[in-house]
């Protein structure tokens, strides 16, 4: 997890929850007044139709094809070789130089490359998330929502108004509404391996359905819906009502009668995968793995997001899918493969916005204080990962040969960053691997 993502959701007071957080985060209009009910079925996971496969795209070769480049970067690693894989690929699927790229290592948030990737060929660029109230037979609302990292205060106060203007409840009590917030079970909030210090930091904060700023302020949010049920209250006493709030579990299914009160969607999906990527916003690439794989049993994401790799055509000798953001220290992925993915996802349909989707070096995102006057500024797109002991890099590099796909992971390594910028600066230097 990249450092800056610490300080990316950090309020210092009540009155900033109503902004929205990430930096890619655009002016939500006002509602004027609410929409008519509408009567709709229980909403299901968006389906769009499979992805071909990859059949007369280029594949990543297996054999080193510029012995020139292996040679530097094998002087660029030096003694340390041991502890680093290095792969580099042009868009023709050569190979150009590999060093140590089948071996699986740790690889800290170079795994959000996996979970964007697959969210944007399944979910589609013009996909959002939503949090929906609905208003159920009895009159009981309920509150739903698929994780939308920018939901703060502004949303819940219309969702408070509404709740009250539509008289929600079984009219056992005069003027009180009966408000369900469907939420995941409190033993599905982080994945197993993330370490329960990481979990105090806003970069650890709960996975959560309804997650008011990320379930993040300072430091995270240890008990969400208990906060989200004290804000929603104060915001109904605010506006002259009173609720009555209870928890549900997010597998209740909705009655085939209920009606859409009211929806608030998140940014589209390229906000998403900039918060992700650029950002390295651990929540934002959690929430993407579960929303893409149609489910937030992280188990079945995860192997749903192994099955997709395998679809592509990807080289997953070793693969290790554990969660979304690469906070857990039991993920493994090769150079390799990520080459290979960037190779695939830079050909795809929706490429383009895959790529811009990440930080640039010298300019923007995690890698803005980096390679700052020097030829990779501007030419590097690219997705940074840092945990104890652990440094990676991948990304789409310009070179006067073409375009270059790098991927280098150290778990050990003494200087990485300096190591880093002696690779990419290597694999952008002309002439050494020429265009066949």
């Amino acid at each position: 997890m990249s450092l800056p993502c610490r300080s990316a959701l950090a309020l210092t007071a009540f009155s900033l929850l109503a902004a929205p957080l990430s930096a890619f985060a655009q002016q939500r209009p006002a509602v004027l007044a609410a929409p008519p009910p509408v009567a709709l079925q229980p909403v299901q996971a968006l389906s769009l139709p499979a992805t071909p496969q990859p059949v007369g795209l280029p594949r990543l070769q297996t054999q080193v094809s510029c012995p020139a480049l292996q040679q530097r970067l094998l002087a660029a690693l030096g003694g340390e070789r041991s502890v680093w894989s290095v792969s580099v690929a042009d868009s023709s699927g050569r190979l150009l130089a590999d060093v140590n790229g089948t071996q699986p290592r740790i690889p800290a948030s170079n795994q959000k490359l996996i979970s964007t990737a697959f969210a944007l060929d399944r979910l589609g660029p013009d996909y959002h998330l939503s949090t929906r109230l609905w208003r159920l037979p009895d009159g009981t609302l309920r509150l739903t929502g698929e994780g939308d990292p920018d939901l703060a205060v502004p949303q819940l106060q219309r969702f408070a108004k509404l709740a009250l203007g539509s008289g929600g409840g079984p009219g056992d009590t005069p003027g009180l509404v009966t408000l369900q917030l469907a939420e995941e079970p409190a033993q599905a909030w982080w994945p197993k391996g993330w370490h329960p210090a990481d979990r105090a930091y806003a970069y650890g904060a709960p996975i959560t359905r309804l997650a008011v700023t990320s379930n993040a302020i300072h430091d995270a949010v240890a008990n969400p819906p208990a906060r989200l049920q004290a804000l929603l209250q104060k915001l109904m006493v605010q506006q002259g009502g009173k609720a009555r709030l209870a928890l549900v579990s997010a597998a209740t299914p909705l009655p085939a009668d209920a009606v859409l009160l009211h929806e608030e969607a998140s940014l589209q999906m390229y906000g998403l995968l900039s918060l992700a990527n650029t950002e390295s916003h651990n929540f934002t690439a959690e929430v993407l793995l579960r929303q893409a794989s149609g489910t937030w049993d992280l188990d079945q994401a995860r192997q749903a997001a192994t099955l997709w790799l395998t679809e592509q055509g990807l080289p997953t000798e070793g693969l290790r899918v554990v969660d979304g953001s690469g906070l857990d220290r039991a993920n493994r992925l090769t150079s390799r493969m990520l080459a290979a993915l960037l190779l695939r996802m830079d050909q795809h349909p929706y490429g383009r916005q895959y790529v811009a989707s990440m930080a640039i070096a010298g300019q923007r995102g995690t890698l803005r204080n980096l390679f700052v006057g020097t030829p990779l500024q501007g030419h590097f797109h690219g997705k940074t990962g840092t945990i104890s002991g652990v440094r990676s890099i991948s990304g789409v590099l310009d070179s006067p040969d073409g375009t270059r796909y790098v991927s280098a992971i150290s778990n050990g390594a003494a200087a990485p960053n300096t190591t880093i910028g002696r690779v990419l600066r290597q694999a952008q230097t002309a002439g050494l691997c020429p265009a066949v």
